[in-house]
């Protein structure tokens, strides 16, 4: 299975992130992406601060994706991950699953987004448009209960 963990500052191709996933792999037919975008919240937010610690964010993600291909039956798998502050509108996260069947990609699409929600090492900051900066941002109880399926075995 190939594997790619990033963590940059760099926006993203997701087109260029898939075509890599896929290039000279005929064996795949199934290809799951989740682009995940920073929202203004209403208006309220100027940017979102996003802060990780380098080289064991990366570790920690490869090994839920390691996990994930344990899991299913996958044929290669893509996390970008980006840091820094980020505008409404611009792209904060990839993940991209490659399955010889759409089943596996997207289960293992979801187990991915959902432990980079709830468990990930990133930390997040809200930067208002009053210039102001507001709270570092937990993880949303709805997004808990996402996770803990993959807990139970789900």
């Amino acid at each position: 299975m190939s594997q790619s963990v990033r963590i940059q500052r760099e926006d993203f191709s997701v087109a260029d992130e898939v075509a890599a996933l896929t290039r000279g792999r005929g064996d795949i037919g199934a290809v799951v992406t989740f682009t995940g975008l920073c929202r203004d919240e209403g208006g309220r937010l100027q940017a979102l601060e996003l802060e990780h610690y380098p080289g064991m964010a990366e570790a920690e993600v490869a090994r839920v994706v390691a996990e994930a291909a344990a899991r299913w039956p996958l044929d290669g798998a893509t996390v970008v991950h980006r840091f820094g502050r980020i505008a409404p509108g611009e792209n904060i996260v990839l993940v991209a699953t490659a399955s010889s069947h759409r089943q596996a990609a997207f289960a293992a699409a979801e187990f991915l987004m959902d432990y980079l929600k709830t468990r990930a090492p990133f930390w997040k900051r809200e930067h208002l448009v009053d210039g102001t900066a507001g709270e570092w941002v937990e993880a949303r109880g709805e997004d808990d209960q996402a996770a803990a399926r993959w807990r139970a075995g789900g």
